[in-house]
């Protein structure tokens, strides 16, 4: 079963197919013009032999690599194998090889056509999708990038039984936040099958990233540019990656914790009751997830200052106004430096 969901963005349609395999990609490509492709070594590795026919790319694992030297790197290869406007660029891997390359396809000649074909949960429901592509620089994480839609991204279900299990559970932190801040039936779902979501069953996963793709497709389609309403897609993130740069263990970890502070804020603020973030807690500690970090307060604020959605003093935060919906709210630092001290004291 295949499901397919698109996006109109400003410079294109992005079509989304879940349940598609790699080993159709040749489908999607365009009759004309030479195909680079873009991978990492471990996919390489496991699906190399499954690859269309194309100049093969191989950069390395982790979010250490998401930086301009990786993307000077591609730039050098494409024009070492003769590259030009007429080829298409295609990205297989997770959300770092699908950000990076995204990126590479929107600078080299002005910009090229490109698609993904997505290996792991966490890129499936969150990073392949939308559009957003780039790189960090120094502590920064993704500070320099572009918003460019890729023609097709495949979402393999198959690919994720070589994942290890940390992944899984990676993955499963986005998905849950999606049903946080956009539809409960889809948290209710996943508290009702987390133990077949974390055994990889195939039917309950494709449910899952289905409808992850649905409710950001929808998102991404209204606010293609983060204006708005796709400040709720960050619900977890402004402290979830003060985490992840003082602790590399995985974007949906980081996320994850940063979901349960940032539920507890809203908590504070009258938003949502206690129940409600015992539950959330209850559901992430149940798919293997981190529920906070031990970082001192005052590092954990050096981190969240770094915040790419500041404006000045201020920050644009999502808090939880109940299960299945979110508000975004202007606030100061001071405020969340505040609320940062008295959680992690």
């Amino acid at each position: 079963m295949i499901q397919t969901f698109t996006v109109e963005g400003r410079q294109g349609t992005s079509a989304i197919h879940v349940g598609e395999s790699l080993s159709r990609v040749g489908d999607y490509l365009p009759d004309q013009g030479p195909v680079v492709i873009v991978t990492d070594e471990n996919i390489l590795k496991h699906y190399g032999a499954s690859f269309p026919a194309g100049h093969v790319i191989t950069i390395g694992t982790g979010e250490k690599i998401k930086t301009l030297a990786t993307v000077e790197y591609i730039l050098r290869e494409m024009i070492k194998a003769g590259c030009d406007r007429s080829s298409f660029l295609l990205a297989i891997g997770g959300g770092i090889v699908c950000d990076i390359a995204g990126f590479v396809a929107s600078v080299f000649l002005r910009g090229i056509r490109f698609g993904f074909v997505s290996t792991s949960l966490l890129s499936q429901v969150d990073a392949s999708v939308g559009g957003k592509n780039g790189v960090n620089l120094d502590a920064f994480k993704n500070m320099v990038g572009v918003f460019s839609q890729p023609q097709f991204v495949l979402c393999d279900i198959d690919m994720l039984s070589t994942l290890p299990d940390g992944e899984i559970s990676n993955g499963l932190a986005e998905i849950v936040k999606h049903g946080l801040i956009k539809d409960r039936h889809l948290l209710e779902f996943v508290e009702n099958n987390r133990d077949k979501a974390l055994n990889r069953d195939r039917e309950a996963i494709f449910r899952m990233v289905a409808d992850s793709v649905a409710i950001k497709s929808r998102v991404v389609q209204a606010d293609e540019r983060e204006a708005g309403e796709r400040r709720k897609l960050n619900f977890g993130h402004t402290i979830g990656h003060a985490f992840e740069k003082l602790n590399p263990c995985g974007h949906g970890r980081a996320v994850a914790a940063g979901m349960v502070a940032a539920a507890q804020f809203s908590q504070q603020r009258g938003y949502i009751n206690q129940g409600n973030v015992d539950r959330i807690k209850d559901l992430l500690l149940g798919l293997g997830l981190p529920v906070t970090f031990d970082f001192p307060p005052e590092q954990i604020i050096e981190a969240a200052s770094r915040d790419k959605k500041k404006q000045g003093h201020n920050l644009f935060f999502v808090f939880l106004g109940q299960i299945g919906q979110a508000r975004v709210e202007k606030i100061s630092y001071d405020d969340l430096n505040v609320f940062i001290r008295g959680y992690f004291a």
